[in-house]
């Protein structure tokens, strides 16, 4: 990959610097780049950029213009990504809709889907969960239980999934669902949308160390939804659910790579005020930590490449899953260690409650990333089998 812009490029990367600078501004500007895709803090605001972005198109910048689109490029997409990070600009509340459904809605859905859910995913007017992991389906998504059954123009859904990132604010759930009870596990699945607003979902928020809730179980009691709220073959679910996991891993990583940038800046920092520099082991753990960026960075890249090359990301993504949820979980440890004692105090809220720092938040959320959007143990195995074509660990 050529990382030099084209003159078209490098025009395109000036229109959206300018677009920022005139609107990141004010309530806007003060929210900054921090927190993740689950993030509440200040929603309402954030849902307010979100509809300005949706506007003037740079939500679903690369869909085709017949949906609403700019028909980006690649690149263009990349560049987006990485100018809006550079501008520490708000943490996208459309991460599931724009980031994962619409791709995968572009790729396996019909026309009639497309015109219906991409104009209200870009308006911010519906947001999406996504609704994979249940109690006895973690890691292994085949052993999904949760059913629908055809009853009629309706599909009919019983179960529980858990884990589900914002469903308390969406309103709309992908979900993978078992629709043949009698298929092997990969089979029999489907990709079903479920509207979130109905008497028969119940969704049960789960209190984080972090003290926050951004994350749910959803049960499923005879929920409803039309016939044709399927994506991709009825029981041929599991392609298109992968496909949105790889849609997960793509382009967004560059803005991930240069956030993560801005944490070890910053943490440098705080080890040059308060002396852990002066600690060779701590020298040594931010420089290994200021080394994993630069190997994240080109390791992204040239899956980019690939992506360019075949349309689709294939197991190497598992590398890049592996490798930068396992460096920011080492990171927030690093975190603590530059803290010393001070690691240990926060300060209290007047109203007896408790406000994590960035560095205190970044130590309690980096362990979950190991386990989240494909657990370190399952792309080990995904490495080892589809990558250096070991032999397939034992099954009990």
């Amino acid at each position: 990959m050529d990382f030099l812009d084209t003159p078209a490029e490098a025009a395109f990367r000036d229109e959206v610097r300018t677009w920022l600078a005139e609107h990141l501004v004010g309530e806007f500007a003060e929210l900054g780049g921090g927190g993740g895709p689950s993030d509440e803090s200040a929603w309402e605001l954030r849902v307010e950029w979100e509809k300005l972005l949706g506007r003037d198109r740079w939500v679903g910048l690369d869909w085709p213009e017949e949906y609403g689109g700019r028909g980006a490029t690649f690149a263009e997409q990349v560049i987006f990504n990485e100018e809006y990070a550079k501008a520490d600009a708000p943490t996208r509340v459309s991460f599931f809709g724009e980031g994962l459904f619409a791709p995968t809605l572009l790729a396996y859905g019909t026309d009639a889907q497309k015109r219906r859910f991409l104009p209200k995913i870009q308006s911010a007017d519906e947001l999406w969960c996504q609704g994979y992991s249940e109690p006895n389906a973690g890691s292994d998504l085949s052993n999904a239980q949760t059913r629908a059954l055809l009853d009629g123009d309706q599909w009919v859904i019983n179960g529980q999934k858990v884990w589900t990132t914002l469903a308390h604010r969406a309103q709309w759930c992908f979900a993978v669902v078992r629709t043949d009870p009698d298929a092997p596990a990969h089979k029999g699945l489907s990709y079903v949308l479920v509207p979130m607003d109905q008497p028969g979902i119940t969704v049960r928020a789960l209190k984080q160390m972090t003290g926050t809730a951004e994350f749910n179980e959803v049960f499923f009691d005879d929920a409803r939804t039309d016939k044709d709220n399927v994506v991709g073959a009825v029981n041929d679910g599991w392609k298109v659910a992968m496909a949105t996991l790889g849609f997960e891993r793509g382009t967004a990583f560059l803005a991930q790579q240069i956030a993560f940038q801005r944490e070890v800046s910053e943490l440098i920092e705080v080890a040059h005020k308060n002396g852990a520099n002066a600690e060779p082991a701590i020298r040594q753990d931010l420089a290994d930590a200021y080394i994993g960026v630069q190997i994240m960075k080109y390791n992204g890249l040239r899956m980019l490449t690939r992506l360019v090359k075949n349309g689709v990301l294939g197991p190497e993504a598992s590398i890049g899953k592996l490798y930068w949820s396992s460096w920011h979980r080492r990171l927030g440890e690093i975190a603590m260690d530059v803290l010393g004692t001070d690691g240990m105090l926060i300060e209290d809220d007047s109203d007896g409650r408790y406000d994590l720092d960035e560095l205190h938040r970044t130590f309690m959320v980096s362990r979950s990333e190991t386990i989240y959007a494909g657990a370190s143990e399952i792309q080990r195995n995904i490495i080892g089998e589809r990558v250096l074509g070991l032999p397939r660990e034992p099954r009990a």
